[in-house]
């Protein structure tokens, strides 16, 4: 039996996280359990997941404020997610095919405003850069 191999269409879905993460100040990006992940300073705000153990989804999951992961799910559950070890802190499991741009920037921006440093807050209104 042939394994499963992470997805092509992840390059692609790679591509947009990394364009709108590069957008938040001072965010650098690593390896980190094989997958490319996000830090503002030291702290992960997102992280990119083609085909985590083989669940199927091209994936980007984010730090949450509290409450939201339950609400998001439950509004959209074909986009929102409870992602596998850091879903019991409230991140969210987004799947790429099934969000805008403009959305998705509008969840990154919110998880890197969690856990960036107050004095870096950015304001909701600001635009991102486009690619």
């Amino acid at each position: 039996m042939v394994k499963a191999r992470k997805s092509d269409v992840g390059e692609v879905h790679l591509r947009r996280v990394r364009r709108i993460c590069a957008a938040m100040p001072e965010c650098s990006e690593k390896l980190s359990h094989g997958e490319p992940t996000f830090f503002v300073r030291k702290k992960v705000f997102a992280m990119f997941a083609n085909n985590h153990h083989d669940d199927g989804h091209i994936a980007v999951w984010i730090a949450a404020p509290p409450g939201v992961q339950g609400a998001l799910i439950k509004a959209g559950p074909e986009t929102f997610f409870r992602p596998p070890y850091v879903g019991v802190r409230g991140w969210v499991g987004i799947k790429l095919d099934a969000i805008s741009d403009e959305e998705l920037a509008s969840h990154i921006r919110e998880a890197w405003q969690i856990v960036a440093p107050k004095r870096m807050k950015i304001s909701r209104d600001a635009k991102l850069p486009r690619n």
